[in-house]
């Protein structure tokens, strides 16, 4: 049994989180019931005075009720390495503000141990961290050139396009070869984006479902098939995907296999992979969803396995 920890949770305002699907607020539930206290505050609360981190925290206590999931306690203010362990499960966009968090946490770990390590976060941008395995991907290009897509598009024909630091598959469309809107959409993405985008070959097979495979400090530990709905490309379940229970093929397992062994030493504890047919689409580092549909599928307990993770490390100090 593990002594009780002091848990800092960086999260975006816990009012606002849709508790039925988020993997923090799993979290948060498991470390409750294991006796740790519970602090709660946005990434707008950190502060650094002469490079020392603090944060304005409020002590919360969570339950499984939508509408009615927290009680939060006045505020305090704390220096961040005293707590034991800090969760940053904020959702992305992955800006200079993410970026800037990444930087302050940097200076308490592992001291205090962040999960995941904010350096390799930071280092480990979803769409261009996956691509050091391009033979596990479908065929994919990062740019914001107009001829270098002409020519891919020439080449595949049907294609994806996706800001590089998108999420919950926002602005994520499909084009196909002769379709008149990619002209349009190339425009809107050049006034949207300042930053390249992320190009792919479309995959039929999506239809099927895009699989989400969690994998703590490098080892599998449940995944789920995202179907999208009828009339959407999207299989986020936060754009309509629905959840199904789902094993893993002999390619997903060597998927897991070649990518674990890298998770684990980069400190990245808990990631979710995306696969589709086959190929490997996305690594999700920063607040990767799963665990709670996982586990109602009856699927293993990610949260539960991610904190004898924790504790584990925690008392090797």
């Amino acid at each position: 049994m593990s002594p009780p920890l002091k848990v800092a949770v960086q999260t975006d305002p816990l009012a606002a989180l849709r508790i039925a699907g988020d993997s923090g607020f799993a979290l948060m539930l498991e470390a409750q019931a294991r006796g740790h206290a519970l602090f709660h505050y946005t990434p707008d609360k950190l502060a650094m005075r002469d490079g020392k981190v603090f944060v304005t925290v409020t002590p919360v206590t969570v339950r499984d009720q939508p509408g009615d999931h927290f009680t939060a306690g006045e505020p305090e203010r704390w220096a961040v390495e005293d707590f034991d362990v800090v969760l940053m499960r904020q959702d992305p966009p992955f800006d200079l503000a993410y970026i800037t968090a990444t930087h302050l946490l940097e200076r308490v770990h592992p001291r205090t141990l962040v999960v995941n390590d904010p350096a390799e976060v930071r280092n480990a941008p979803e769409k261009i961290f996956v691509t050091h395995y391009p033979d596990l991907m479908p065929p994919t290009l990062i740019t914001r050139d107009r001829g270098e897509i002409d020519a891919f598009r020439r080449e595949f024909g049907d294609i994806v396009m996706k800001p590089l630091y998108g999420h919950g598959g926002a602005s994520v469309f499909r084009l196909t070869r002769d379709d008149l809107n990619f002209g349009s959409l190339f425009d809107l993405f050049s006034t949207t984006f300042r930053e390249p985008w992320v190009v792919q070959q479309f995959l039929p097979a999506v239809k099927h479902g895009d699989k989400r495979i969690i994998l703590i400090e490098g080892e599998f530990a449940g995944a789920v098939n995202r179907v999208p709905a009828a009339d959407d490309l999207r299989s986020n379940m936060v754009r309509g995907g629905a959840a199904a229970a789902t094993d893993l093929t002999e390619r997903e397992r060597e998927i897991c296999a070649r990518i674990g062994p890298d998770l684990a030493a980069r400190g990245l504890l808990l990631v979710g992979i995306d696969v589709i047919d086959g190929h490997l689409t996305e690594i999700n580092v920063t607040a990767p969803t799963g665990l709670r549909a996982i586990k109602r599928l009856g699927g293993p307990d990610g949260a539960a396995i991610l904190w004898d993770v924790i504790e584990a490390k925690r008392a090797a100090r």
